[in-house]
């Protein structure tokens, strides 16, 4: 588990103190991050729809506490995976003593492995990352460059509606208290069709988009037709 942090300047490092500031809970199925382990079934589901995971070679951009990253190692992918909150990849690390599983963390921008590592992986997922930083496009254009070709890139994220404001932002964070205060930023949430658009500039071909419904009071979450509020992205590299 080595790497060096990325040198370039797409990072925002207030959203890296946050959450750093989530890192000792992040495990926790009833703390902060509780939405996302309600949501990484689905998510984990959906990748294994598109492509076989035992023995792919799998980059997971923004893997935080490693949810995503371990759910991916447990169903037989070889697993990189990267983020820039130091305290966030610890946490990571250690559940490997508890899960027993293998995963390649790194303290590594996407930009940087793109220029080091080019066109190595099957698959790259990257998830509820793109609103976190200042220049999403440039993320997008780094994971492509690191699929080889006919590998698919898997995104979810936030739709910039009314509903979502009301629902990932009111409701999640002030009302329910669903998330900590401060988690989303309106500005930052994506329309599908400004992601589209980043992808066919990065040389992806869009396959897929579909909406992520999330009940917060029975805690279930379910692919759906909606895109108004969470939504995944599917897209490859032409062969």
């Amino acid at each position: 588990m080595t790497g060096t942090a990325g040198r370039d300047g797409n990072v925002d490092p207030a959203e890296l103190a946050k959450f750093d500031r989530l890192a000792a809970r992040w495990w926790d199925p009833l703390g902060p991050q509780r939405p996302l382990h309600v949501l990484n079934p689905v998510r984990l589901g959906y990748i294994r729809e598109h492509i076989d995971l035992v023995g792919a070679d799998l980059l997971d951009v923004g893997c935080g506490g490693g949810l995503l990253s371990e759910a991916l190692a447990a169903a037989g992918a070889q697993v990189t995976a990267l983020d820039l909150a130091p305290e966030a990849l610890d946490v990571a690390r250690l559940h490997l003593l508890e899960s027993g599983l293998s995963v390649d963390y790194r303290r590594q921008s996407v930009e940087a492995l793109a220029i080091e590592r080019p066109a190595s992986f099957d698959a790259v997922t990257c998830m509820e990352m793109l609103e976190h930083v200042p220049d999403p496009g440039a993320v997008i254009a780094a994971c492509a460059a690191l699929l080889r070709p006919g590998g698919r890139l898997f995104l979810s994220t936030v739709n910039r509606t009314a509903k979502a404001f009301l629902l990932a932002i009111v409701g999640a964070e002030y009302l329910a208290g669903l998330l900590p205060r401060g988690t989303h930023s309106y500005e930052r949430f994506i329309r599908p069709s400004e992601l589209a658009a980043w992808l066919r500039s990065a040389g992806l071909v869009v396959e897929d988009v579909t909406g992520v419904g999330y009940d917060p009071l029975r805690q279930r979450a379910a692919l759906g037709a909606s895109t108004a509020v969470n939504y995944l992205v599917r897209a490859h590299r032409p062969t």
